[in-house]
Formats: C-alpha cells, sequence, structure tokens
C-alpha cells in the first residue's frame, strides 16, 4: 500500500534546521499504566510507542538480556561452545544459588554445568547463580564480566545502560532504559535467531526440580517467545517482551507497574495493540524525491533530496491523519553538492512518537554559482542569518 502526503515536503529553513511539517503532532494513540514503555516494530525499526522511554532506572532480572548477549555473542564467534562446561564456585552457589532465597537453578556446589544448561537455567528461570557461573567461567570475576557487559553495550549502540553486576540484582550504578531494554531485544532476535529461541521454552528442569518459564505472556497464546521481566523496589515491575503475529514482530519493554498482574494485563494489551493495529506502508518509493534542501553559493538556489531506497513504516490502521514527517538538515547547504551527498534525514511521527529516521543524500549534483550568484546568496545569509 503506498500513503500519499497531502501536501509536499517544501519550506524554509531556520536555526540550522529545515523542518517541514505535514501535519500538527498529536497524543499518543494508546494508554498504558506502565511509567516507562517503548514498542518497536522488528522488521523496520518503526518506533510504535514510547513513554518517558530514555528515563534511565535498576533493570533488576532484565538485565540478563545483556548477560545472554555476551554469552551469545561468545558462541556466535566460537570463543565458546554449547558444550564447554563451567563449575558451581561457592560464590556462586551461595549468593545466587539455594541458599540466597532468590530466582536459582538449584546448581548443585562444585558440580560441572553444560553451557547450554546454564543458558536455559538463565533464560527459563532466570537462574542468578546461572549468570554467576557464566560470568565467573568466562571473565574469571562477575566484576569483570560486569565491565565486558557494559563495553558490549556500547558496542551495539546502548548509551546509557551500565551493568554493575550479571544478575540484576540490587547495585548502585546500574541502570538502563526502555528504549535500549528493547533495542537490546530486537539485536539479540536479529543477531542469533536460535539462541534466541531458548527465551520461548515454557519450561526447564535441572537438579530434578523444574520450574516454569517466569515470562507470564507465553502462556496467553499471543503468539509471544520472549524475554524477560524484572522486579525491584525503586522500578516496579517490568518486562521486555517480543510477540509474533502474522509474519510481523513487536518488541516492548516497561517498566514501573504496580504488581505482577498489572504488568501481565498492560504488557499484553500493548504488543496486541501493536500487533494488530498497524500495517507496513511504503511513503516514498526507491529514487523518489523526498524534498528539497536549501543552497548556498550555487547555481541552483536548492538540491533534491532522497533515500537511499525506499521508505516503509508501519502506519496505524486507523488515524492516519496522525503521521508529521519533517525534514532536518544543517542548513543551508554550501556548493558545490555532489550526487550522493549525505544531506540530512527524514522524521517522521506517529502522533507524538519519533518512529523513524532516514538518511537523506542529495538527488543531483549542483555546482558553483557564479560570483553575483554567490553574491546574492550572501547578501539573503546576512538577512535571515541572526534568526537562527
Amino acid at each position: 500500500m503506498k500513503f500519499r502526503f497531502s501536501a509536499p515536503l517544501v519550506g524554509f529553513f531556520g536555526f540550522g534546521l529545515l523542518l517541514l511539517s505535514l501535519a500538527p503532532v498529536s497524543a499518543q494513540l494508546f494508554e498504558t499504566k506502565a511509567a516507562q514503555a517503548f514498542m518497536v516494530d522488528a522488521e523496520t525499526g518503526t518506533v510504535l510507542f514510547a513513554k518517558d522511554a530514555d528515563k534511565p532506572f535498576p533493570p533488576a532480572s532484565m538485565a540478563k538480556l545483556m548477560t545472554m548477549e555476551v554469552v551469545f555473542n561468545a558462541i556466535k564467534s566460537k570463543r565458546m561452545t554449547l558444550d564447554d562446561t563451567f563449575v558451581v564456585s561457592e560464590n556462586a552457589w551461595r549468593k545466587g544459588g539455594a541458599p540466597s532465597g532468590t530466582s536459582t537453578m538449584f546448581a548443585k556446589l562444585k558440580s560441572s554445568i553444560r553451557v547450554e544448561d546454564l543458558i536455559r537455567g538463565v533464560t527459563v528461570q532466570a537462574a542468578n547463580d546461572g549468570c554467576m557461573i557464566l560470568a565467573e567461567g568466562m571473565a574469571g570475576s562477575e566484576e569483570n564480566f560486569a565491565a565486558q557487559m557494559t563495553e558490549r553495550a556500547r558496542q551495539i549502540g546502548l548509551r546509557k545502560s551500565t551493568f554493575v553486576n550479571s544478575t540484576g540484582l540490587p547495585a548502585d550504578g546500574q541502570q538502563t532504559t526502555v528504549r535500549e531494554l528493547a533495542q537490546l531485544a530486537l539485536h539479540i532476535q536479529r543477531e542469533y535467531p536460535d539462541l534466541y529461541a531458548y527465551f520461548g521454552e515454557k519450561d526447564f528442569t535441572w537438579n530434578k526440580i523444574s520450574q516454569r518459564n517466569r515470562n507470564p505472556l507465553l502462556a496467553m497464546d499471543i503468539g509471544a517467545d520472549g524475554l524477560a521481566v524484572g522486579t525491584s523496589e525503586a522500578a516496579g515491575f517490568g518486562i521486555v517482551a517480543s510477540v509474533s503475529h502474522n509474519g510481523s514482530r513487536v518488541i516492548a519493554a516497561m517498566s514501573g507497574l504496580a504488581s505482577d498482574r498489572e504488568r501481565a494485563e498492560e504488557a499484553r494489551k500493548l504488543l496486541d495493540w501493536g500487533a494488530r493495529s498497524f500495517e507496513k506502508t511504503e511513503i516514498f518509493a526507491k529514487d523518489e524525491v523526498v524534498g528539497e534542501a536549501q543552497v548556498f553559493g550555487g547555481v541552483k538556489s536548492g538540491v533534491a533530496l532522497k533515500a537511499k531506497g525506499p521508505v516503509n513504516i508501519f502506519l496505524p490502521i486507523t488515524n492516519r491523519d496522525k503521521l508529521t514527517a519533517r525534514i532536518v538538515y544543517d542548513g543551508p547547504v554550501t556548493a558545490p553538492v555532489e550526487e550522493g551527498q549525505a544531506v540530512g534525514a527524514l522524521r517522521v511521527w506517529i502522533g507524538d512518537t519519533l518512529s523513524q529516521e532516514t538518511p537523506l543524500f542529495a538527488a543531483e549534483s549542483v555546482a558553483t554559482g557564479t560570483l553575483p550568484q554567490r553574491a546574492l546568496d550572501a547578501v539573503k545569509e546576512l538577512a535571515v542569518g541572526w534568526l537562527r
């Protein structure tokens, strides 16, 4: 389906930006009791919902997603295998095992456990001892492993998340955001599809003790196949979840909910709305001109802009009038301009949520203008430059 804007993306520049709006920004299309929430379409990266998405909070057990990313990365890069084994130390047994009174896979002291079983302990049972055993086995200590978690987070684009331990147990300085948790979940699903499947296993038995997956959505028959829950006094009840429905996938992260029951219900409602209320839409075809940027000192006063390929986005099936698009760039662009030169970006909002940002490039070359043309542009710049 092709969506057409009611007005062309042509306008003015100011304050170093060209802001071209098609419609007034409007309110959110969905309400939730969560203090923070973020949801994204897995295929296009379209942000479907955001509420206080960049506010830091302690991740609790949801930090285990970063632990699994480090483990999965080591397996993918062949630095470790599923059949490798690690020994259960007294530290891991006492602080994360049966004596701890926390989530555990009941690993036996001084026993050797395969990496695959430790992964299942963490992804299904949220096992703190499983995390600590992996951390100590891979990095010598949990402190060293936590430093690797933060370093790896920066490598994959998580700028605000900082990890102090492998479990998410309360620790000063440990923080994340719902936006970055959802981005982490999307990264894991894309980069490690085979290993991602562990998050969807409904139960796991170790040391003759069977435990069901702690994710309440797996039993709801809504297409959920992961990923993690967490609870802390500081941030309340949280969840990172993913749902596949009719060939599309949405991923959401939420925090600040009042109870386990409210967490399950609010997550179900948000994911169900996201999976059913949007459809993939082409807003610009490949090589289609998106808009124009003003040029200073060129033979032409403007340069046409386009994306590298088609621009696709997931739009609401109803409320199409909630769409707003703007071209943003540092301007005016100084000539000469080469075809293919990066100029700015197309930003698309759904309601008041910035849903997608697509880089834009010059669709043509613009040579340097004659001396009179450059002089005229200089006069124009002096006339309006003070406004920036």
